[in-house]
């Protein structure tokens, strides 16, 4: 059996069990990892105060390697962090604030 397709027993509050799909506890790992890294907060920060950018744009702010702002903007992307839009051969990179604003509310019902 496939570990990220599987379901893990869990005990619940009663004492019944319950499934825990471990595939969407990957999932929500990954998208929680994807803003807990400084030089992603860095990047969402900079979209935002500039509404829209560059890839290269990107990477001559923060002083980066074209490679590494592409790899962490895929990350973002991929997390539905940031929004893009192609505009003839560029393509923007905008924060997707709605996706902010859920996480934030998944997070404060989490600590609860």
């Amino acid at each position: 059996m496939n570990n990220l397709s599987s379901t893990l027993p869990a005990p619940s509050e009663n004492g019944t069990l319950l499934n825990l799909n471990l595939l969407n506890a990957k999932k929500a790992a990954m998208i929680l990892r994807a803003v807990n890294h400084t030089l992603r907060q860095q990047i969402l920060k900079l979209i935002d105060e500039n509404g829209k950018m560059t890839v290269t744009e990107i990477y001559i702010q923060l002083r980066l390697e074209q490679s590494v702002a592409s790899q962490h903007l895929a990350i973002l992307r991929k997390t539905g962090f940031v929004n893009t839009d192609r505009e003839g051969k560029f393509i923007y990179y905008s924060v997707n604030h709605q996706r902010l604003v859920d996480l934030n509310h998944f997070i404060i019902d989490l600590l609860k």
